[in-house]
């Protein structure tokens, strides 16, 4: 049973590596497409007009949310967002997912402020896991060219 279970594992893990295999080599926002798992967040990048800056020299520490994460935002929420009158607030929310610099999981600590180019802060905690304010990190340290990408279950909100 541990055996099958080990395999199992290690199976799922190899099978999962490649999405993330060539980050050191691609900057964020090409790991980010490479997923597949962040086509919404990707979208939003664009529709912000925050390639260019996501694809410069950085670096950047990215919490980003999977697609599951916006799917779970009240309907129409996305949509709205994504509209070119609401740009202003599309790029203050994910401004507010980027810190300036490289942050790995290991520079983290219990109660640690993180300030976002958004202007807030983020509130980092790491007992019982890793959360960022109210999201979870699911995924942490997929290395980029640029910076680093934590792959959060939440869309997180900054004060409007």
């Amino acid at each position: 049973m541990f055996r099958r279970t080990f395999l199992s594992i290690t199976a799922a893990t190899l099978l999962a590596t490649p999405a993330f295999s060539a980050g050191h080599s691609k900057d964020i926002v090409d790991t980010a497409i490479d997923a597949g798992s962040f086509t919404t967040l990707v979208a939003a990048v664009q529709a912000a007009g925050l390639v260019d800056t996501l694809k410069g020299e950085g670096p950047f520490t990215v919490f980003a949310p999977t697609d599951a994460a916006f799917a779970a935002l009240p309907e129409g929420t996305v949509e709205n967002l994504l509209k070119p009158e609401n740009k202003d607030q599309l790029v203050k929310i994910l401004t507010y997912h980027v810190v300036p610099g490289k942050v790995m999981s290991t520079d983290l600590t219990n109660g640690m402020m993180a300030p976002t180019v958004e202007g807030a802060d983020l509130t980092i905690m790491t007992e019982g896991g890793v959360k960022v304010n109210d999201a979870n990190v699911t995924t942490a340290d997929i290395e980029a060219s640029n910076g680093v990408i934590h792959v959060i279950d939440a869309v997180i909100i900054p004060a409007m």
